[in-house]
């Protein structure tokens, strides 16, 4: 079965008796609904609901979880948890030396012995595994990649900056990132308006072209409009962040959508329930 291994993931531990309860009260996920042996996407949001780290949780032994981050961001989310401790009976730590293996397809685990085994939830048309702990060697990035792209799956870093995304852009809200019944957390007031006014406009696409796309953070543009941003690309495939009123605008007018100098076509995820709008706005609207 393919794999890969992630050398830029890191873990971080949250414990104790009040740990449900604390983390609950912060992230967007909501624990009430993650299972014993699945790893949900979360965010913690700024205040103004913007994403400050985004993450997988997934559940550790009696009152502990794992919440798996990017590594060059794993001290700072370490510290931001550490504020909204106060007095809760948790104990946060961060995982040292802890590897992350995925693994996916028909049959797809990462380890048949591994207690860490988890399913990652954000795939709904195909088993994608991910453990923590030994490495087996070889494995295949790229086509990691690839599949992440092909299934339309955002992560920060790649497909977008921390602190300039809503979690709707990234399709949180479609992937079980984020809790519409469940209590309050920071940033929810936001998350919930966009919900309910039905008002997000900017959504994860899948880019494909004839030829190679340009680099990732390349604007997208309609007669020199800018309508998104490119994130991952791997070969003529990738992800893009973009207005889709724009987008629809463009393909109603029958205009190019340009990747650079590069002709692209947008698609969105075949398992997302948003679509493009019946009525689109030009691209010179706010």
């Amino acid at each position: 079965m393919p794999f890969a291994p992630l050398d830029n993931r890191a873990l971080i531990a949250v414990s104790g008796p009040d740990a449900e309860h604390f983390l609950q009260n912060i992230l967007t996920t909501d624990l009430d609904t993650l299972g014993a042996a699945e790893a949900k996407p979360g965010a913690m949001l700024s205040p103004q609901g913007k994403i400050l780290f985004d993450f997988l949780i997934s559940r550790s032994g009696e009152n502990g979880f794992r919440l798996e981050c990017r590594v060059d961001v794993a001290d700072d989310f370490l510290r931001r948890l550490t504020l909204y401790k106060l007095r809760a009976k948790v104990e946060i730590a961060k995982q040292d030396q802890m590897l992350v293996t995925v693994a996916w397809g028909p049959d797809s685990t990462a380890s048949q012995t591994d207690s860490t085994d988890v399913s990652d939830a954000r795939f709904s048309q195909l088993s994608v595994r991910r453990s923590y702990g030994g490495t087996p060697a070889g494995g295949d990035p790229a086509a990691w990649q690839a599949l992440r792209i092909a299934h339309g799956i955002a992560e920060s870093g790649f497909d977008y900056q921390l602190g300039d995304a809503f979690p709707h852009d990234v399709l949180l809200d479609e992937t079980g990132g984020v809790g519409f019944k469940k209590g309050c957390y920071v940033g929810q007031e936001v998350v919930s308006r966009m919900q309910h006014r039905g008002t997000a406009r900017r959504r994860v696409l899948i880019v494909s072209a004839d030829h190679a796309l340009p680099a990732p953070g390349t604007e997208l543009t309609v007669a020199g409009r800018p309508v998104g941003t490119l994130g991952s690309t791997e070969g003529t495939s990738g992800l893009a962040i973009a207005r889709i009123d724009r987008v629809k605008a463009a393909l109603d007018a029958g205009q190019a959508i340009l990747a650079g100098d590069v002709a692209v076509s947008l698609t969105i995820p075949s398992w997302a329930k948003f679509s493009f709008p019946r009525e689109a706005v030009g691209a010179e609207d706010a």
